[in-house]
């Protein structure tokens, strides 16, 4: 029986520098894994938009998951045929588990005025006041808006008035998340669900052919938007955060933290975690 590892992984301040986006610390790793044939799957708040600009600049080929679980998108040539439940979408085979964005926006303006004054959403931006908030690039920015599923919010309110926001959002559908630096509205998707069922449906193709093949999961992420993926892992990775400590997690078994923040971090942990072999020395 062949064990097949699979790397899934947020993005900002996990693979990518929490200040900077940079994914330089990470390239080295990211080349032993595709050499290895160790699939890297991001699963991460970030958009479709935001998705394909990453894989151009990394050179990933693999599925994604994007905006907390909201989709799976499964580029068409990965796979023989279209996966049952899933639309075409451009080049890709889409699995939804949220309803679209504009469901949520109509759901935010059915909320008391008081409370609608304690943030302002992505939509509600232009594209000055998006860069100055999310640090990116104006083209950036721009696909960072692009949203199919969710809405995301910088919050000004106090905590009390976003219990508020929550616990009436939830009530009416929602899901409420607090990820590194907004406030993300959408269904009940989420990074563990998504991820479970991206793992089933290649392990269903490996079942399908003569491979004898069993996946372990890897899950990397530093933030509480993470931790759906990581409980439900094989290994969680729980990478150092900036901004707060190492978010809670049930589970104690098979659970490593870095010392390291964001890519350095993400290195560090998978270099303990896959023994490549010794003609696998990339670059």
């Amino acid at each position: 029986m062949e064990n097949q590892y699979l790397i899934f992984t947020d993005l900002d301040g996990t693979l990518l520098d929490h200040h900077t986006y940079s994914f330089q610390p990470a390239v080295e790793m990211l080349g032993k894994l595709k050499d290895a044939n160790i699939p890297v799957i991001p699963n991460t708040s970030k958009t479709f938009a935001e998705l394909i600009f990453f894989r151009q600049q990394t050179k990933l080929d693999t599925p994604f998951i994007v905006e907390n679980g909201a989709a799976v998108f499964i580029p068409i040539g990965f796979v023989k045929e279209q996966p049952a439940g899933t639309e075409r979408f451009e080049r890709y085979w889409v699995k939804s588990f949220s309803k679209s964005r504009e469901h949520w926006l109509s759901l935010l303006n059915t909320l008391p005025i008081e409370l609608q004054n304690c943030y302002i959403g992505f939509s509600a931006m232009n594209n000055e006041q998006l860069c100055n908030e999310t640090g990116l690039n104006a083209p950036a920015a721009l696909n960072a808006n692009s949203r199919l599923y969710s809405e995301p919010l910088k919050w000004n309110g106090t905590d009390e008035q976003k219990q508020q926001i929550k616990t009436l959002l939830t009530d009416a559908g929602a899901n409420v998340l607090q990820g590194g630096r907004f406030l993300h509205v959408s269904g009940h998707s989420d990074k563990g669900k998504a991820m479970l069922w991206l793992t089933e449906f290649l392990s269903s193709l490996v079942s399908a052919t003569t491979k004898n093949t069993t996946y372990t999961t890897v899950a990397l992420g530093d933030s509480y938007n993470d931790n759906e993926m990581l409980e439900v892992a094989d290994i969680a990775v729980q990478i150092k955060s900036h901004k707060h400590d190492f978010p809670t997690l049930t589970r104690t078994a098979n659970v490593v933290q870095s010392t390291q923040f964001g890519p350095t971090g993400w290195t560090e942990c998978l270099a303990k975690i896959i023994k490549f072999p010794k003609e696998l020395h990339h670059g």
